[in-house]
């Protein structure tokens, strides 16, 4: 029964990485070069609240082969610095 429930929970929080990494590529593309990113500024544009955009990032750093993902400074908020690979 955990199984189903683990399945459960973890097919929602995939696609929510999912859209946070095709939202990250497109805005790399657009910026060609780096971006640099705060959770609370994206937050509306991919329908994800800022901690969950924090705890995202961090499952996405090296699990994205084309996005450089890294935890760049915290002022008032974590700033991820992303960038395209290769």
């Amino acid at each position: 029964m955990s199984t189903n429930t683990a399945h459960a929970v973890a097919s929602p929080a995939s696609e929510k990485a999912q859209t946070l990494a095709r939202y990250l590529r497109e805005e790399v593309e657009e910026a060609s070069g780096d971006l640099y990113v705060k959770g609370k500024f994206i937050a509306d544009d991919v329908g994800l609240s800022p901690k969950e955009i924090g705890q995202l990032m961090v499952q996405l750093q090296g699990s994205v082969p084309d996005l450089e993902i890294e935890k760049w400074s915290y002022t008032s908020a974590t700033t991820w610095r992303i960038s395209a690979e290769g």
